[in-house]
């Protein structure tokens, strides 16, 4: 367990340089998406931003954990800097393999089998949580076309792909919007929380009426 514990750690590391560029990013802009919101009659509230915080951090922390060399940031905190760009002589792997994987048994393989879903949970959760009008569609479509495009672009980068990836990283984002789903059947007024909310806007008439 302590092993497993360890891997997650380095894995959390390397996310660490880009998660900290999205949360600068995020104040950066809150001001003018807090204007935006406001000239529509809308209103953010400490909630929904939290949620909208943890998912960019996450997703900036993802890109720094996939669309960069195997060992990047290791290299880089070690004073070296690799070669950002160079394409893959491995291509991309079409063979599916998971059930394959999952028979022969084997922790390190159900490891990475089970980081790929949860790493695409949030892909499924947060756009339900705070968006409008959630649907099991989008977050299928979200998690197929985050996958996608980033096992193209590890390619562009001296990293393998893998269509197995891209299976369990949508298979993820899906098991996330049904977590969203069980935890608004379980609390909705605490869902409700995370949503835009309407304000008064001009003539004391209500957004939207």
């Amino acid at each position: 367990m302590g092993w497993y514990l360890q891997v997650t750690w380095d894995y959390v590391r390397q996310m660490l340089p880009c998660a900290i560029l999205g949360a600068i990013g995020f104040f950066i802009l809150r001001p003018l998406r807090k204007r935006e919101l406001t000239e529509k009659g809308l209103r953010s509230g400490t909630g929904r931003e939290s949620a909208l915080f943890l998912f960019v951090i996450f997703s900036a922390g993802l890109a720094a954990l996939t669309l960069f060399p195997a060992g990047f940031w290791v290299a880089l905190s070690h004073g070296h800097l690799p070669q950002l760009f160079s394409f893959s002589s491995n291509g991309f792997y079409w063979t599916i393999t998971i059930f394959t994987e999952l028979l022969s048994g084997g922790s390190w393989r159900f490891f990475m089998l089970l980081g790929n879903i949860v790493l695409f949970m949030p892909f499924g959760f947060f756009p339900a949580l705070v968006g409008d009008r959630p649907h099991c569609w989008k977050a299928l479509a979200t998690g197929l076309s985050v996958s996608a495009f980033i096992e193209v672009a590890q390619l562009f980068v001296g990293r393998s792909s893998d269509v197995n990836d891209i299976i369990l990283n949508t298979f993820g984002a899906l098991c996330g919007f049904w977590a969203y789903r069980l935890l608004k059947r379980l609390a909705p007024r605490f869902v409700s929380k995370f949503k835009l909310q309407a304000t008064e806007v001009a003539y004391g008439r209500e957004a939207g009426n």
